[in-house]
């Protein structure tokens, strides 16, 4: 673990590997034999189970949590209050936790419910439950959620509220 930026009250498990460039902020739980990428940020409250893998340069936000055995791929950024679950039938011994690929983005409040994969660069809408995997390039919201647009449309709507409000 290179030049680690680390708060109070964190809690690590055995066999944890933290990457250089990493900031975890306080009170975080970190499994057994979960993998945290170079240049990731973990905030406040966040949960994490055994054997979790984080990719590299991802945002955790505060009160996260992601259970055993999820998989994260590279720039993911997940919101405040989300949580990645892993039991379809609890409590059962068989885990099917959910799989992000790289650069999906996770709003805040989300529920992903077990064995769900979240495509690439994907973008999942605040508040929403995701019980479907979600395609890449793809905007899902509600409960449960649905496409309601495409990536392109998404960063259209973004770049012309920033414009608006002079944003850079």
């Amino acid at each position: 673990m290179q030049n680690p930026k680390k708060g109070t009250g964190i809690v690590t498990g055995a066999n944890v590997e933290i990457g250089k460039d990493v900031s975890i902020w306080n009170y975080v739980v970190i499994g057994d034999g979960t993998k945290i990428g170079d240049g990731t940020l973990i905030g406040s409250f966040v949960d994490l189970g055994k054997n979790v893998t984080l990719g590299k340069n991802c945002n955790i936000q505060a009160h996260v949590t992601i259970s055993n055995g999820c998989i994260l791929g590279d720039n993911v950024f997940i919101a405040p209050n989300s949580s990645l679950l892993n039991d379809k039938y609890p409590k059962s011994t068989f885990m099917t936790p959910p799989t992000i690929k790289n650069g999906a983005a996770i709003g805040g409040g989300v529920t992903i419910l077990p064995g769900v994969t979240v495509g690439e660069k994907a973008v999942i809408g605040g508040g929403s439950i995701v019980a479907k995997d979600v395609a890449p390039q793809t905007v899902v919201a509600g409960c449960p959620a649905k496409v309601v647009m495409s990536l392109g449309q998404f960063e259209a709507k973004r770049e012309a509220f920033l414009a608006q409000h002079k944003v850079k």
